[in-house]
């Protein structure tokens, strides 16, 4: 866990450090349209791998493992050019969701679709091999990349394309590291799906009937209150969120996803050879619960003046909402490492029914009439409730799981 918490460090900290000189470059409108931009790649990307990578966890016989890399890249290829083409045709119909995106934005969607979905991939071949470190170096690089390329371009006068053109390039950067240092098995390439593809889709295909649809509503739950935002209270608004989404994710990505690279190995030994994982669920409870007290406790106090003071003045608002957020950011810091227990007891299916639920609420939240700061505490009191749910099923689960993923 040390070995990919340093690389979680160097990752989430690059950006971070890098963020009060772009968002002293930068304007809260073009932060909310890049911050559409991106969200919109983050939920593509998970459709395009269809959530095999997961499954490589799982699976570690080389031969199946360029099978899934095979069968990634092709999804990934397809659905990049669908985005892309969806995004173009839905701009051209005038649909005002996309109505702050530039042409440009749009064409490139598919790239930033793609590059993050094979990295997802590869990062996950290397946890599946134990290469904590390697993975932990293509990460920094990837994310540094992203910053320095960022700051370059705007300090250049490129607008919101410096902050778009950053991103493409750090992700292509990030692939390459991880290839170099990884090599992992190189897909077949073809037009169309071989035997060895449709046998490995039907071998895992709880991951893509169950986990693809449960992490995509995850992933659009997660971005849809700045999609959402963005719709109801203009551009400005969107972007003041994108900041506060920014630094609550940190806590989340920095150190409850080392925990979670760490659970996954541990979760699924210990399934396999005593029939649950109710021991490395306990530990990890305790473990996320320590760790994310302190950050939360700190937002919840000062993220106002914190704000104010590291990003300046215009982006205190940003603060009163991460404000708002701070007892949430605490729930989802230890709920989200924890529910891989889901994909190694066979249980998908479960996860999938309270992502629905969260969809709903998450929804209902936003639709209500009212200010910006009435919907995100509606939103945040809804989620938490769920959240705590979420967290007494997990756990009934690792005690007594019946099927293996």
């Amino acid at each position: 866990m040390a070995t990919v918490l340093g690389g979680a460090l160097g990752a989430q900290a690059l950006p971070l450090l890098a963020a009060p000189l772009i968002t002293r470059m930068c304007t809260p409108s073009e932060m909310g349209a890049f911050s559409v931009w991106l969200g919109v790649v983050a939920v593509s990307a998970i459709a395009a791998t269809l959530r095999l990578e997961t499954a490589m966890i799982l699976d570690h016989e080389p031969e199946q493992q360029r099978v899934c890399f095979s069968v990634v890249f092709y999804s990934a290829s397809t659905t990049a050019l669908l985005v892309s083409l969806c995004a173009l045709l839905a701009h051209a119909l005038g649909l005002p969701a996309l109505s702050d995106q530039s042409w440009l934005a749009l064409l490139l969607v598919g790239a930033g679709t793609w590059l993050t979905a094979y990295t997802q991939t590869t990062l996950a071949y290397a946890t599946s091999h134990k290469a904590f470190g390697k993975a932990a170096r293509a990460k920094v690089w990837g994310a540094g990349t992203i910053a320095l390329t960022q700051l370059l371009l705007l300090a250049a006068g490129a607008g919101e394309a410096g902050l778009l053109m950053g991103q493409l390039i750090g992700l292509a950067a990030g692939l390459l590291a991880a290839t170099l240092l990884l090599h992992p098995p190189r897909p077949h390439l073809a037009l169309h799906l071989d035997r060895a593809a449709h046998a490995y889709l039907h071998r895992h295909q709880k991951f893509w009937r169950f986990s693809l649809p449960s992490n995509l509503l995850n992933a659009l739950v997660g971005q849809m209150p700045l999609f959402l935002i963005g719709m109801r209270h203009g551009a400005v608004a969107a972007g003041l969120y994108a900041l506060t989404q920014r630094v609550l994710a940190a806590p989340v990505s920095l150190l409850a996803a080392s925990v979670l690279e760490v659970f996954k190995r541990e979760s699924v030994h210990e399934f396999q050879t005593l029939g649950h994982c109710s021991h490395a669920y306990r530990y990890t409870f305790k473990a996320l619960s320590m760790l994310g007290a302190g950050p939360a406790l700190v937002l919840l106090l000062f993220s106002p003046e914190l704000f104010d003071h590291v990003f300046g003045p215009s982006w205190r608002a940003a603060g009163e909402l991460a404000q708002i957020l701070a007892p949430l950011c605490f729930l989802n810091f230890i709920a989200s490492p924890l529910s891989y227990v889901f994909f190694v007891t066979g249980k998908q299916q479960v996860d999938l029914i309270w992502q629905i639920a969260l969809f709903f609420t998450t929804l209902g939240a936003f639709l209500i009439p009212g200010s910006l700061h009435d919907n995100v505490l509606w939103y945040a009191i809804g989620y938490s409730v769920l959240y705590l749910v979420y967290l007494h099923m997990s756990w009934q689960i690792s005690q007594n799981g019946l099927a293996a993923a």
